[in-house]
Formats: structure tokens, sequence, C-alpha cells
């Protein structure tokens, strides 16, 4: 596939990247800053500055024209809540949108555990301009007719990866390491059969492969 990542200088973006390139995907990276071009190059993807928080629907529309799959794993970084709904928020559904456009067709989201309408925090917590700006972002995307994927990781760490994950109702959120993430993602990626699903996990004891195996439809 013709996969374009949307944040592509992240930790977790530069993890997949390898990942995706080993699987047989042509990866393609949208990053802001020029500087991250050869870092980005480095993990596996062809690196494009393209500013999200700037350009509109049919800017995006017209970038993604030709392309199988979006992955957002982009963010604002929390701090700023006027950008945090910039990008977190409004840029997403943007990308949404011009993915719906341009008949890109796949688009997976890397939200974080808990995400959603109901996702409990608090007005005056400093988190709930970003768990509102993802609850607005994962719900117009589960609104459309991509084949869409929603991956809610737990609290992220640097350790390595082992792998193995859990998830399901019954789980309660923990950590999981930003390796794991970005094998959960290349296993989703290959899995077009999980669309339509919320896969929210943490470090555990099942292989990555079987876990988005069981949120295939």
């Amino acid at each position: 596939m013709r996969i374009v990542i949307i944040g592509g200088h992240g930790k977790v973006a530069l993890l997949a990247t390898p990942l995706l390139k080993a699987a047989g995907h042509e990866v393609s990276s949208w990053i802001r800053n020029p500087a991250h071009a050869d870092e980005v190059a480095t993990a596996g993807a062809v690196p494009s500055v393209v500013d999200v928080e700037q350009l509109d629907v049919s800017d995006l529309t017209e970038l993604l024209v030709g392309k199988d799959a979006v992955l957002w794993s982009a963010g604002a970084g929390g701090g700023d809540p006027a950008r945090t709904d910039a990008v977190d928020r409004d840029a997403a559904i943007r990308s949404i949108d011009a993915a719906a456009a341009a008949g890109v067709g796949r688009y997976v989201m890397v939200s974080y555990f808990g995400a959603g309408p109901d996702h409990g925090v608090a007005p005056d917590n400093s988190f709930y301009v970003y768990a509102e700006a993802k609850a607005a972002a994962d719900t117009h995307l589960a609104a459309t007719e991509l084949a869409w994927t929603i991956l809610g990781p737990s609290g992220l760490t640097d350790e390595p990866g082992t792998g193995m994950i859990e998830a399901g109702e019954d789980v309660t959120a923990s950590t999981v390491s930003r390796a794991d993430v970005a094998g959960v993602i290349a296993a989703v990626i290959d899995q077009p059969a999980t669309a339509g699903s919320v896969i929210n996990f943490n470090c555990g004891s099942t292989p990555i492969s079987n876990v988005v195996a069981a949120f295939a439809r």
C-alpha cells in the first residue's frame, strides 16, 4: 500500500516506519519542520514538508490522491489549548475529509486509551482540551465511510517492545511501549478487516498479531 503518515517525525511514527517498509509498503511521511527530513528518510519514509495546521481540505485532498492509507500520528504536544484544537481536532478532521474526498479508503487514527465523548476528564484538568479535541476527531472519523481503525494506546513509555499486548472491554489503562504501539500500527495496516474497530490496549502477554486479529470483522 501507499501510506501517508501525518506526523512522521513523532517517536511512534519513526518506530512504525521501518516496520511498514519491511512489510512492503511505500511510506510518505508528512512533517512540519524541514530539519526533520533526514531522520524521517533514515527511518525509511519519503519526507514531505506539509503543515496540516495551515492547509485546507482541498489542499490536503490534492496531496492524498493516489494514496491507499492514511496514518494520523500527529499532535500539538499539549500546553497550548488553541493549538491543541487547531491540530488535534481541526487539522485531524480536515485530513479525514480529505482522505474521503481523495478516495484513500483506509484511515488509521492513533488516539489514546479511553478517548471519546465519555472520556470523563474534568473541565478543570489540563488534559481536558486534548481529550475534547481527540473525542471530536475520533467521532468525526467513526461517522465516515472510510475503512477506519482507531488505536487507543495507554500511557506511553520508551521501554523496549515485547511484541505482546492486551486489549478488550475488561482491560483498564496502564502503560505500553512506543515500540509496541508501532507494532500494533503495522499489524493493523496489514489487517484491513479491523475497519470499524476501536482498539484500546496496554502491554500484556498476548502477541500483537493475535490481539489485532481478534478485532477483525
